[in-house]
């Protein structure tokens, strides 16, 4: 049984046939209509380039399963091996891969979240809602949050001549992913575009009409703005929730589980049955000191979901680890930009080729002396070089000369809005003496 039909889900199946597995497959998902794939969602699709119906996902293989949309999976029955649906309905498995994703954090106040004109994008029916309004000619659109999402949609707006305000909490768009030093680059591109670009700023307020449509934004520095239109890019939510009681170390972070994709139970126990792939999965790294690392990553949800399927069907002595360094991509106001390895896990950063100012550069990353990740803007061609270093642990800064490197290659520190929080939620409390009896339970945090 396969929970969660989109990306890794629909991958997962079709390894498992690959892999020569005969037996009956089930594939649970919350949404109605054929697995799609989402990064088009907040480029093309708003564009009015691609139809949002036309973002299905291709099909390697003919997966000769049982298809249960529409009806989201509500429970985990690990003493039973069952799959609880909302519908009261229980399908029972012999070993289930869970690739559940992550789902639109909402504007905090249900009331304005429901304002007419005020959207969020994550789903095909999210983008195409969106991509009309867009399509109507807004006065002004308001995009909260400048992160990868939110500053792909301000260029969508930029690009058809929409004027566009982003607020953004942080110092610069970008930062939380990339660091300072990049999120001014961003920055930069954004007004040289002519987004009205808001950093240190909070949103307090949507305001809407007696018709019930947006008309104003409030912000915590007293400034107002008039828009028509906003988008709340205010990152995902792990979709976890339907785990609570099932044992499973599973929290707002993802789903722990080691290197092969199999999920650890609360007592940080391998467990046999149950696997994870995609964004849902909190996977340790080795080339990361074994970190458990959640990635929203398109090539990450399909190696997963391939190592996954692999180890659900082979023996021990066969199985494979998800070692594969991520790699991520976005388009945005004419620029390429694409990272190798996890920059977050970085204390400094050196521009190694090209230049800042033509927003034509490869910037890497280090921590505690080696190199841990590269960001390009245009100029990609060289991420398999620096791929290349993050794998053998070459030290930071690198050392073997490149073309087009610039006069500074001093180191700077990476710079991250922190400190992060990286722990909410749920906690564990150890019970029991006798080694046979000590265990753990989640103690939630009462909110």
């Amino acid at each position: 049984v396969v929970v969660g039909a989109s990306l890794a889900g629909l991958r997962a199946a079709e390894a498992l046939r690959g892999e020569g597995f005969t037996g009956s497959l089930t594939m649970i998902g919350d949404e109605l209509g054929e697995p799609y794939d989402r990064p088009p969602l907040s480029k093309q699709v708003l564009t009015g380039w691609v139809p949002a119906d036309n973002t299905k996902l291709p099909r390697r293989r003919d997966v000769d399963a049982e298809w249960l949309l529409g009806v989201p999976a509500s429970g985990l029955d690990l003493a039973n091996n069952h799959v609880r649906l909302a519908d009261g309905r229980q399908v029972p498995f012999d070993r289930v891969p869970i690739s559940t994703g992550v789902r639109a954090r909402p504007w905090f106040v249900e009331s304005e979240a429901a304002l007419d004109g005020v959207f969020v994008v994550r789903t095909r029916e999210h983008a195409e809602a969106l991509q009309r309004a867009l399509a109507a000619g807004p006065s002004r659109v308001l995009v909260i949050g400048a992160g990868f999402t939110g500053s792909e949609i301000a260029s969508v707006c930029r690009e058809r001549d929409i004027p566009v305000t982003v607020a953004e909490l942080a110092p610069a768009p970008l930062v939380g992913a990339l660091g300072a030093m990049i999120g001014d680059v961003a920055a930069d591109v954004q007004r040289a575009h002519g987004v009205d670009l808001r950093c240190g700023v909070k949103v307090t307020q949507l305001e809407g009409d007696a018709q019930g449509r947006l008309r104003r934004a409030h912000f915590d520095d007293g400034t107002t703005v008039d828009a028509d239109v906003a988008v709340v890019a205010l990152g995902g939510i792990r979709n976890t929730d339907w785990l609570r009681d099932s044992g499973l170390a599973a929290g707002v972070w993802g789903i722990a589980c080691d290197t092969g994709c199999r999920a650890l139970d609360l007592n940080g126990l391998v467990t046999d049955d149950v696997f994870v792939a995609g964004d849902v999965a909190r996977c340790p790294n080795p080339i990361y000191e074994y970190r458990l690392i959640s990635l929203e990553h398109w090539a990450n949800a399909v190696e997963q979901a391939e190592v996954a399927a692999h180890n659900m069907v082979s023996g021990q002595a066969d199985r494979w680890p998800h070692l594969t360094l991520p790699l991520f991509w976005s388009i945005q106001f004419g620029i390429n930009i694409k990272s190798v390895g996890v920059p977050t896990f970085a204390d400094e950063v050196v521009v190694t080729q090209g230049s800042v100012p033509d927003h034509r550069f490869v910037a890497a990353y280090g921590y505690r002396g080696r190199v841990t990740a590269a960001v390009s803007f245009n100029n990609a061609k060289w991420l398999d070089h620096h791929r290349r270093l993050i794998e053998t642990a070459a030290p930071f800064p690198p050392l073997c000369p490149t073309p087009d490197q610039p006069a500074d290659t001093k180191p700077v520190p990476v710079d991250f809005p922190g400190p992060a929080l990286l722990a909410q939620g749920a906690t564990v409390v150890v019970t029991g003496h006798d080694p046979s009896e000590r265990r753990v339970t989640a103690a939630y945090q009462h909110r």
